[in-house]
């Protein structure tokens, strides 16, 4: 191993691809500590004891904790990862972003440009909704779900230190966007994983502590050896695939033959990754911004507001961790079946005369695309289920409601660190060297 990586160091082209990512790693971090302008601490130690818990935890979690201290960075990356979503769901409905999917890089330039605009789009909403949510005392539902004294960020009114404050939200999102694209141009994997790798990693540490803080070693341990084997079962999974075999028939071009090759159709099975989990968290994180406007305790209001708080937000609840993994499931099944087109998949064999031994092509091919689709996304999605629950059971047993660790995050940061040993290897392969991964 550190053969290896003095390998890595050995040729300047990828050491300054290294080096330049984890400068802007480093970049990044240091925004993150840096707080927007006009807030009252105070309001910043109280956002900061609430934003632990339920899907308010995993959007913090996702920031790196740079939405607990309320940074320039709070956003963090996820307005750009929900718009490229959006952007790959709509691909789907609209038949002029399906044309430029199938443009190529050209195309794809396209997407990417609309998807940034539709990021900066996302962001403005998102921060009007977090300043006009806690900026006067609100929070409602993430403030209350922990018995917490609402304390408002802008104690000299909401305006116009908004206009301020929303700018600058949206203007940290921008430049962790280019942040992710410079990664990915000029450093090594990609910039958008890196950024949100280098968020999660970073909230770990304090959260394994505050364990500690709590007098609970027993279960501080038992948090250790539970993260140790969903990395062993992370990785297993992820590297995990179906392979349905494809040959293609053998043509005749001028005076030679052609093809007759065989090949592989690689369905893995956890294809939707950690997009699932985006999905079902950011619904859960829905009716707690809706019923923070209502604004009352009393009646008809008081009663959705409180049993948000109790079986929404509060992740040590059976329903909540119920709604959670059911949502995560069926998510799974709907990104799988937008990512993968059985029936675009069987007209591109079709076209390129390739076959699936004993399955006619058109139809059937169709058919049986779709049902091992089927087959293999049920293991993937309740394996991430799972695994995004499990953390928040313990934690629930343990009695332990400071620490925003979910299995989210040993997806994230082992799925990013395999393709990151990937793109390692493939540049140490080119130059002779051994790699990581034999």
């Amino acid at each position: 191993m550190i053969s290896n990586l003095k390998n890595a160091f050995k040729i300047a082209d990828l050491r300054n691809k290294l080096l330049f990512t984890f400068m802007i790693v480093a970049v990044y971090r240091v925004g993150a500590a840096i707080r927007v302008p006009g807030v009252d601490p105070l309001a910043i130690d109280q956002l900061r004891f609430g934003a632990q818990d339920g899907a308010l935890g995993l959007f913090n979690l996702f920031s790196g904790g740079a939405f607990e201290s309320f940074s320039i960075f709070a956003l963090g990356i996820m307005p750009y990862i929900t718009a490229s979503i959006i952007m790959q769901v709509l691909g789907v409905v609209i038949p002029k972003l399906e044309e430029l999917q199938q443009q190529g890089a050209v195309g794809q330039r396209k997407i990417t440009q609309y998807t940034r605009y539709l990021a900066l789009a996302l962001a403005l909403l998102q921060g009007t909704v977090l300043v006009f949510l806690f900026g006067t005392g609100g929070g409602g539902a993430f403030y209350s779900a922990v018995q917490a004294p609402s304390v408002p960020l802008l104690p000299d009114g909401l305006w116009p230190r908004a206009l301020l404050i929303v700018p600058t939200l949206v203007a940290g999102t921008a430049v962790l966007m280019w942040m992710g694209e410079m990664i990915s141009q000029r450093g090594i994997g990609n910039g958008m994983s890196m950024i949100i790798f280098a968020s999660v990693v970073a909230s770990l540490p304090g959260g394994f502590y505050s364990i500690l803080e709590l007098n609970k070693e027993f279960w501080f341990v038992v948090m250790i050896l539970v993260t140790l084997a969903i990395i062993v079962a992370v990785v297993f999974v992820e590297l995990g695939q179906r392979r349905i075999p494809v040959q293609f028939a053998k043509r005749v071009v001028g005076r030679r033959m052609m093809g007759g090759q065989n090949t592989y159709i690689p369905l893995k099975v956890n294809q939707s990754g950690v997009i699932p989990i985006i999905f079902a968290s950011s619904i859960l994180l829905l009716p707690a911004i809706l019923v923070s406007f209502l604004g009352s305790s009393e009646g008809w209001r008081g009663s959705v507001v409180r049993f948000v708080d109790q079986y929404i937000v509060n992740s040590q609840n059976v329903v909540y961790v119920t709604i959670f993994a059911l949502l995560i499931v069926a998510f799974a099944y709907f990104y799988n079946s937008i990512a993968f087109d059985p029936i675009r998949q069987a007209d591109q064999l079709r076209r390129q005369g390739g076959f699936i031994p004993g399955v006619r092509p058109g139809p059937q091919t169709e058919s049986f695309l779709a049902k091992a689709v089927n087959r293999i996304t049920l293991p993937g999605a309740v394996f991430i289920a799972i695994v995004a629950i499990t953390p928040y059971i313990i934690l629930w047993i343990a009695g332990v409601n400071t620490f925003a660790f979910a299995g989210t995050s040993i997806l994230i940061s082992v799925g990013v660190s395999l393709e990151l040993m990937r793109q390692i290897d493939s540049q140490l392969m080119l130059r002779n060297y051994e790699g990581f991964l034999k």
